[in-house]
């Protein structure tokens, strides 16, 4: 399994819409494709398919959807760190608008995941919110102003190029996700002409009539993206 990002990157994050066989197979999609194009293609999946999925996939970035920063011992109810690395996660999400976090519990994750080598992707729905985050040095930095999650509505050429340059004036070694509202290969096209490192995408391609088809489209426009602006 990959342990180091390339850009342009892709995450696949079906939430729970998606668990078991039909996880899976979307998942040995996106292997495929990480493989083909030496992309950094991250698949989030529910605890209990993380070690299913590790164990049938090479090449993509198994992420788990949460982590809490707690060591071995008592924890009743929280998602061990250890445990999570032992299934095979090797990135997780952090402070999801449906999973918030407060700062400090934000930043004990943020240093357990780093001892474990476990990246980090956090999310920030404001600009200052994406700054405060950038100063506790995660991976990447997913800017999705929360209002816009789901609704087929990409946040703005502004807001993109604001929040890209807040986060590198802090820390240029953190990668920006920008992927709110992403719903077509057209917004990913898009979204990483405007100069994001990564996107990703839930329900366009799980709601899709045909997923597989999508996931291949919206990987795909990444790599045209990326490979027009490097031009």
């Amino acid at each position: 399994m990959p342990t180091s990002i390339t850009t342009p990157f892709f995450v696949f994050n079906p939430k729970s819409y998606l668990y078991g066989d039909a996880l899976l197979n979307l998942a040995k999609v996106a292997d495929q494709l990480a493989s083909n194009y030496g992309m950094s293609i991250f698949v989030t999946a529910p605890f209990a398919d993380i070690s299913n999925i590790s164990e049938n996939t090479s090449n993509i970035i198994v992420t788990a959807q949460h982590m809490d920063g707690i060591d071995p011992g008592r924890g009743m109810g929280h998602v061990l760190p250890e445990s999570l690395h032992r299934a095979g996660a090797r990135a997780t999400f952090l402070n999801h608008a449906e999973n918030p976090m407060i700062l400090s519990e934000l930043a004990k994750s943020i240093k357990k995941a780093k001892e474990l080598k476990i990246q980090t992707i956090v999310c920030a729905d404001s600009i200052q919110e994406a700054q405060a985050i950038a100063k506790l040095s995660p991976d990447i930095i997913l800017c999705e102003p929360t209002e816009l999650i789901g609704t087929g509505q990409t946040s703005d050429e502004s807001y993109i190029k604001a929040t890209n340059k807040a986060i590198k004036e802090i820390n240029p070694d953190i990668l920006v996700m920008q992927a709110a509202g992403i719903s077509t290969a057209e917004d990913v096209f898009k979204t990483i002409s405007l100069g994001a490192d990564g996107t990703g995408c839930t329900s366009g391609i799980v709601k899709s009539s045909d997923p597989s088809k999508m996931l291949v489209d919206m990987v795909e426009s990444a790599i045209k993206a990326n490979k027009k602006e490097v031009k």
